[in-house]
């Protein structure tokens, strides 16, 4: 694929990762955020936060099936969109919920099961973010860097728990989003399982 097309794609990655926190932006600035505008950004940004982190699960799977090499290209910086939403999630809790109220905050995440789901989800993404850069990779090294970002595994799996846990009625949504992770997941171990089994016979395969 050529220059001008990666280029043309990440605007458009680019473009479509803004839309939903410019909307918040917008029904704020318009009085349009209903009767309990923290909720409805709370909610926003965290399920905006899990959509693109299993975006971000779907794309290696998507290249391996299709065999569309050039997805791998978007895989960072839609992980990157999710942290940027868990950010503006964690932040909404902490400013708008609690007002920075430490003592809150932890008696919170101590009491408060779906909060300490959410916390360890975001603690997990920290270092993926912060990990994120060519100089990073270099730094680590290749396969270093891969065992440290496994750790996405993990993060979304606790952000989906913290989703289940938060919801108290209808639980449609996370049930589809832990669903569609469960298949994510699998299909990794699979996957692995098979590339395992093709490379054993080779290594124990009789000289001739």
């Amino acid at each position: 694929m050529s220059r001008r097309w990666i280029v043309l794609l990440k605007a458009i990655v680019w473009t479509l990762c803004l839309c939903p926190v410019s909307l918040l932006a917008w029904k704020a600035t318009h009085d349009q955020l209903g009767a309990n505008p923290l909720s409805e950004i709370t909610l926003s940004t965290g399920h905006w936060t899990l959509y693109l982190l299993l975006t971000t699960l779907a794309i290696s799977p998507l290249r391996k099936i299709t065999g569309i090499s050039w997805t791998i290209r978007f895989r960072r910086l839609v992980g990157l969109f999710a942290f940027f939403y868990g950010c503006l999630h964690l932040m909404t809790y902490l400013w708008f919920d609690k007002f920075f109220d430490l003592h809150e905050i932890v008696k919170d995440i101590y009491k408060r099961p779906f909060i300490t789901a959410g916390m360890t989800a975001w603690i997990l993404m920290f270092p993926l973010a912060l990990t994120s850069t060519a100089a990073s990779i270099r730094w680590l090294g290749g396969k270093r860097w891969q065992v440290l970002h496994r750790l996405i595994y993990a993060s979304a799996i606790a952000g989906v728990v913290h989703f289940w846990w938060l919801v108290k009625r209808d639980l449609t949504r996370p049930e589809i989003m832990a669903a569609i992770l469960v298949v994510l997941l699998g299909f990794r171990v699979i996957d692995r399982g098979l590339a395992h089994r093709t490379v054993q016979p080779a290594a124990i395969s009789p000289e001739r």
